[in-house]
């Protein structure tokens, strides 16, 4: 069955390569700021062009509406307005630190195309909203040295399919915050004998199936990545779709009362679990130790490195869960969003999720770290990210690519992995 599933996808992939892929639209919707650093300081004025293309070539008479304004709260919107032209210009400013949104939807035949672009006012001044509490050192101490109590009780399953002449790959599970809960992951290791660096992979949101890291594997270091359900990560994409629509829907919002409680002690505990089972590996060399994600697995970068000091160097990209509370003061925060759906919070549940904010963790950060992200990406805004990244008085780099959303470039990916690699000693 499981050999049937990789070949899977495999199989998907070469088709894909085969018969070509969907990508992009024929129509796009182009934003320019007239910086082309998009950054300003505050009270300076931004015009913005507006102009749509088709077959790169400007459109006319195109019908679109725009809305400007802070990230999540425009304060200003219009809608029917018809590019005679070809193109629009609006403006705007801001008069404190954060980042001012222009969005355009572009009407052409049928369809609504989107187009964006968020301007940063003096990023570098913004400053969390998110305070910390008193105890918060010490609540996650005192968790970790619970959960340490439970012995790791690893398995390892070798699967032959996925090896390699240099790479044996592994299923492996270890216990996590009690008897019985069991963290997933797929172990790379490097064939040859001898000591490795080791890189801890955490994931984004979502539930899937994992193939772990046998590239940077093959190049001389062991690699391991995670799931944080406490499932297994080799099971069909179909039986974690189940789970997304039913037992683990919306997983994020479970008990956000309650710090205890919370979806994410298990998830954070989890990591520092992963990092326990990589030390106790007779092929590590107990020397270069990272953590690397995007998204929430930014966030889980930033909290492994945080909270252990075995970790050498972190990388997070797009880092979510950054400044929740920003959203009681009409400023955007980190996904997911928890007041901004969520206007009227208890008391408990603004106090809960401080034990569970980026912007914390980063606090305690004494270790070198890469950060990456875009100015469009309306998943984990850039408000929230910068106002984690201020914070930290540590070795810490940003390498912004502007347009991108919550996704990557391809000239992104390969400074990320450039950095990692050196970090590693690896090449």
């Amino acid at each position: 069955m499981k050999r049937t599933i990789f070949f899977s996808v495999v199989l998907f992939w070469w088709t894909s390569l085969t018969f070509g892929q969907i990508k992009g639209n024929e129509i796009r919707v182009v934003v320019s700021p007239d910086h082309t650093n998009w950054t300003y300081v505050c009270g300076e004025q931004c015009r913005f062009t507006i102009q749509v293309f088709k077959a790169q070539n400007l459109l006319e008479n195109v019908t679109i509406d725009y809305e400007l304004g802070p990230e999540f709260y425009p304060i200003e919107k219009k809608s029917g307005i018809v590019l005679k032209e070809g193109k629009l210009t609006v403006k705007g400013d801001m008069n404190e630190p954060g980042f001012f949104c222009c969005k355009v939807k572009a009407h052409v035949g049928k369809y609504t195309y989107e187009g964006i672009a968020n301007v940063a006012y003096s990023p570098e001044k913004l400053l969390p909203v998110t305070d910390m509490p008193t105890d918060f050192s010490t609540f996650w101490e005192n968790t970790l040295q619970e959960a340490r109590y439970v012995p790791l009780e690893p398995t390892m399953e070798l699967l032959p399919e996925r090896c390699t002449d240099k790479v044996d790959v592994y299923h492996v599970s270890f216990q996590n915050i009690r008897w019985g809960s069991r963290t997933y992951g797929i172990l790379c290791i490097p064939k040859a004998p001898g000591k490795y660096p080791a890189l801890l992979r955490v994931p984004g949101a979502g539930i899937r199936p994992y193939y772990g890291d046998i590239y940077t594997a093959s190049k001389g270091a062991i690699t391991l990545e995670i799931g944080i359900h406490g499932i297994p990560v080799t099971m069909s994409q179909e039986y974690y779709d189940k789970l997304s629509n039913g037992a683990l829907y919306c997983y994020w919002n479970a008990n956000t009362s309650n710090r205890d409680e919370q979806y994410y002690k298990r998830v954070f505990v989890g990591a520092l679990r992963a990092v326990d089972f990589i030390c106790s590996l007779p092929q590590f060399n107990g020397e270069q130790l990272g953590v690397t994600g995007s998204s929430q697995g930014g966030a889980l970068s930033v909290v492994t490195a945080a909270l252990d000091n075995r970790i050498t160097f972190y990388a997070a990209i797009h880092p979510a869960l950054c400044d929740h509370s920003a959203f009681l003061k009409k400023r955007a925060g980190g996904w997911p969003h928890y007041f901004y759906y969520n206007t009227t919070p208890s008391k408990e549940q603004i106090e809960t999720s401080k034990y569970y904010d980026t912007v914390n963790f980063a606090r305690l950060l004494k270790v070198p770290g890469w950060f990456s992200w875009g100015y469009n990406d309306n998943v984990c805004p850039p408000t929230s990210m910068f106002s984690a990244y201020n914070i930290i008085t540590s070795p810490k780099e940003l390498h912004p690519y502007l347009e991108t959303g919550h996704y990557w470039y391809q000239e992104q990916y390969d400074e990320w992995q450039n950095w990692l690699f050196e970090k590693l000693g690896i090449e």
